[in-house]
């Protein structure tokens, strides 16, 4: 996965970045598939370092959240999955991983999250400066979305007047 330079397309780890409890976040299959190590390894250098690792760093998924997951990435065939809940971490969880992990490897791919982090937050903030002008726009224009709501319902009334109401006959009556 890694090329010969020993950078990841961000693609790659982009892919593997979910957003659960309003948090960026990375399982720990993909991060260990990406140190190059197994999830058990993984997650045993995790256990003999927990204090590293409070919860706003790393977490265990729910079995719903678990479950939305699996059906968000397609990891739906049997024996793709574990029998245990996955750990997942957050972008501090990330970063204290390369205090855990010593290889040469985990550094090189350990920056490379880190630097796709800094990029998704950075999309993030443009998206939100867009979001916040088009709710001005909205704001801006809402007040005449209701006058040109008025203006057709005015004109409906007229259109309905004219249709109840039968034209006079032109020309002269017997009588």
């Amino acid at each position: 996965m890694i090329k010969r330079t020993g950078l990841l397309p961000a693609e790659i780890i982009e892919s593997k970045i979910f957003l659960i409890r309003s948090q960026k976040v990375m399982m720990d299959r993909d991060l260990a598939a990406l140190y190059g190590v197994t999830t058990f390894n993984l997650n045993k250098a995790i256990k003999r370092n927990s204090r590293r690792f409070p919860d706003d760093f790393m977490f265990k998924l729910t079995f719903k959240e678990y479950q939305s997951l699996r059906f968000q990435t397609g990891i739906l065939k049997r024996g793709q999955h574990s029998k245990y809940l996955p750990n997942v971490f957050t972008e501090q969880g990330v970063a204290m991983l390369s205090s855990v992990l010593h290889s040469t490897r985990a550094i090189r791919v350990n920056i490379q999250i880190m630097r796709t982090f800094t990029k998704l937050r950075k999309m993030l903030e443009t998206h939100k400066d867009l979001r916040i002008q088009i709710e001005a726009l909205e704001r801006k224009y809402a007040k005449h979305d209701h006058q040109i709501q008025q203006v057709f319902h005015a004109i409906k009334l007229l259109l309905a007047e004219k249709r109840d109401h039968k034209p006079k006959a032109i020309g002269f009556i017997r009588g």
